[in-house]
């Protein structure tokens, strides 16, 4: 699902276009035991708790597609029955009104999300009829298909912060009462895919908050699918090969590091302007061994990155932009600025000292004297009524010049 295709469906995630029918849950403590179980038509709810809600449904597809967003594939071999896969098609069928079906798909989540602590599960159920799209990207009335999906999210819930507070009933200041509260979803996903504007039932669109450790377990346990790398994990992953060829961080190798993604973000640049805007580019080998030369790094640095590369790589390799790091490429703007502006002041300094002099102590003189190369062979100095003197000759044709007024 790329990024237009997720706003299409969250577009329905408001007050006028919802059309959930059915949203079930679980909460879940600490020892892994169902405290509660529930099921609520979706429309009946009471304005506050149905915006919630629906703020939850809108976060499962929110974030950025590629790190909090990934496509997960199934292994067309492994939809068998009993299978993760093959729950979630019972689930979507039975519009989530299958009690039985609920608690043993709970028991499931339960079982493989790995967290310590309190946490809910809900589950939503929706069909929306596709409307059909012309070329000019209009929407007609008319449908030529009903997507019929399921979201799952999980949502950490926590004791709410101790306080002071209000305590009407008593008319005075004293400790609050602390609740359990129902935070940010942590993990999710929306079975099956909107791919192409279609359903696709051989994928699903997981969510992640954390994206340095997404919840890998749930991803293969739970749901049954393959997984994938966000792409801070990538970024992260490639950053730690740098560190691991250039060693210990000093100036120099900060400086490296900065010209290795300037340089791919200008091989960024030059790829795009030869594919065009929207063909991805993924990052070969032999382009980070280019981007690394061209960034001053030895062949035996080059060497073992390429490796490294080629090995955490080998079963996908990634989008250059997931590998570039915005963060660095600001550095590296200022760090091009300070450069230039330590340029400019050595330069002017220069022409200062051409102008005016600068004494050994680093102070400007009181007297400056400027003569042509020729002529500073016959300056001397003299001593003129006890007072050191500089002497100039003068020929009858030459001009003298004090502080801009001829003499």
């Amino acid at each position: 699902m790329n990024k237009k295709e997720i706003n299409e469906i969250k577009r329905r995630f408001k007050k006028d276009n919802c059309n959930f029918d059915k949203m079930v849950g679980c909460y879940v403590d600490a020892n892994k035991e169902m405290v509660l179980t529930f099921k609520e038509t979706f429309l009946n709810l009471e304005d506050e708790e149905f915006h919630k809600y629906l703020e939850i449904a809108n976060k499962s597809l929110s974030g950025t597609v590629g790190n909090n967003l990934l496509e997960l594939p199934f292994d067309p071999s492994e939809e068998i029955e009993g299978s993760g896969h093959d729950l979630l098609m019972r689930l979507r069928e039975s519009r989530l009104q299958d009690e039985k079906l609920l608690i043993e798909y709970y028991n499931r989540i339960i079982e493989s999300y790995d967290f310590v602590g309190n946490f809910l599960i809900l589950l939503y159920h929706d069909t929306y009829d596709i409307p059909v799209k012309t070329t000019d990207d209009l929407m007609l009335d008319e449908s030529e298909e009903v997507y019929d999906y399921i979201i799952c999210a999980i949502c950490p819930v926590q004791l709410s912060k101790p306080g002071l507070g209000y305590r009407e009933d008593e008319n005075r200041i004293g400790a609050r009462i602390r609740d359990w509260v129902v935070g940010p979803v942590d993990t999710a996903f929306t079975f099956p895919c909107f791919t192409e504007r279609s359903t696709d039932l051989h994928a699903c669109l997981a969510y992640t908050k954390n994206t340095k450790e997404p919840h890998v377990e749930f991803w293969e346990n739970c749901i049954g699918c393959g997984t994938k790398k966000t792409s801070t994990q990538k970024k992260n992953a490639f950053n730690n090969m740098l560190d691991q060829a250039l060693g210990e961080e000093t100036e120099e190798t900060i400086e490296k590091k900065l010209d290795i993604q300037q340089n791919l973000s200008d091989f960024i640049t030059v790829e795009t302007e030869r594919l065009g805007e929207d063909e991805p580019i993924i990052l070969e080998p032999q382009d980070v061994a280019n981007i690394l030369t061209d960034s001053g790094l030895s062949d035996m640095k080059v060497e073992k990155i390429q490796a490294n590369f080629e090995n955490y790589f080998e079963t996908a390799l990634p989008l250059a932009d997931e590998l570039l790091d915005e963060k660095a490429l600001k550095n590296n703007e200022l760090r091009l600025e300070k450069n230039v502006l330590k340029e400019r002041v050595v330069d002017l300094t220069q022409q200062l000292k051409e102008a005016t002099g600068v004494t050994s102590e680093g102070k400007l003189p009181d007297i400056v004297v400027k003569v042509s190369d020729d002529k500073a062979a016959s300056v001397t100095t003299a001593i003129v009524d006890g007072k050191k003197c500089v002497c100039v000759p003068i020929e009858p044709d030459e001009t003298f010049m004090l502080n801009g007024e001829e003499i």
